[in-house]
């Protein structure tokens, strides 16, 4: 009996959840699992460094921070092809859609702005204080709030997504990794890297309500949420580790080894995978472990190309892409697939 994870766009509506269970079930039991590499897309500029992506899902579009650059690039994952480039944001680490504003917010480093960038036209329409070194993005959409990580600020600076007013500084205690929001509990999580601690914002109110130790998590940096089961993973930059924690007791209960430097995660929600992609090129994936909640399974760690530390997702077709700076003297977009080709039964 062959399997072989992947298929068409078409047939993702007709898979009951049934399957789909199944499916991670196989996958995580399988003992040859491959994220196969689909194809590469050409991306304008030069081969310096690029950072965070975003993905929006009602326009098929995923926005790619070219930090060297300063530019936005905007890829339609349906049809392939580069629709348009956003210029002006100097130093871009961080990014956001936000489908239901109709923009994007990018973190403009280099000038301390988070820049607003207006999905329709692809142009930036306003520019706003971030902070000292803007990086991660969350939005609150319960209280139309933007938090931004001021990374040397030790802060997450509030902005008002209404009129694009800065409405609060929140101490952190120290440098600010990823800002994450939780829609379970409506609270904003921060992971801050140099106390080894995740953060929790009341954002009704703006304050710091509670503070939560990431055990063997050294420097928490990466942050992503399994809300529905309430999971947290962290990206554990100084040991090189995939953290996970307990939601419900705030407490880490495994850890994983992953690629150097792990920066960005992004979780695929079908088949409950995550993603570490680390500054050494390398992509460790794991699934969420249904014999054990709270622990995940190794699946497979491919290396992605040089300098393929920031990952986004297309959680329908459940493809993940990856820029890479320099395949052949040329940046490209890598776009990548999970598979699994168990043994056949004796």
């Amino acid at each position: 009996m062959k399997f072989r994870f992947g298929g068409a766009r078409a047939g993702l509506g007709l898979v009951t959840a049934a399957l789909l269970l199944s499916t991670a079930t196989v996958l995580a039991q399988s003992t040859s699992i491959t994220l196969q590499k689909l194809a590469d897309y050409p991306l304008p500029g030069d081969t310096s460094r690029y950072d965070y992506l975003s993905f929006d899902a009602t326009a098929h579009r995923m926005y790619i921070a070219h930090l060297g650059q300063g530019v936005v690039h905007v890829f339609d994952t349906q049809t392939h092809t580069l629709v348009g480039n956003v210029e002006g944001v100097p130093g871009v680490h961080g990014l956001l859609a936000v489908p239901e504003l109709g923009v994007v917010y990018a973190s403009a480093t280099s000038a301390n702005t988070v820049a607003v960038i207006d999905t329709e036209l692809l142009v930036v329409t306003d520019r706003i204080p971030g902070g000292d070194y803007p990086d991660g993005l969350a939005y609150a959409p319960s209280v139309g709030k933007l938090y931004v990580s001021d990374e040397r600020g030790g802060t997450d600076t509030v902005i008002d997504t209404a009129t694009h007013e800065v409405v609060a500084t929140i101490a952190l205690g120290g440098e600010a990794g990823n800002t994450v929001f939780d829609p379970v509990s409506g609270q904003i999580f921060v992971a801050v890297q140099t106390q080894n601690e995740m953060v929790a914002i009341d954002p009704t109110t703006d304050t710091v309500v509670a503070l939560y130790d990431t055990r063997g998590c050294v420097a928490p940096h990466g942050l992503v949420f399994d809300a529905e089961r309430r999971l947290a993973f962290i990206g554990c930059q100084g040991n090189a580790k995939l953290a996970v924690m307990d939601l419900r007791t705030m407490r880490v209960t495994s850890t994983q080894d992953v690629g150097k430097t792990p920066d960005v995660l992004v979780f695929e929600p079908q088949l409950r995978m995550i993603y570490v992609a680390a500054e050494d090129g390398m992509v460790s994936v794991f699934g969420e472990d249904p014999l054990n909640p709270g622990n995940v399974r190794f699946m497979t760690n491919p290396n992605a190309g040089p300098n393929a530390h920031s990952i986004g997702l297309d959680p329908e077709t459940r493809r993940v892409y990856l820029p890479t700076a320099n395949i052949l003297g040329v940046p490209v977009l890598r776009e990548m697939l999970l598979q699994s080709l168990p043994e056949p039964d004796d």
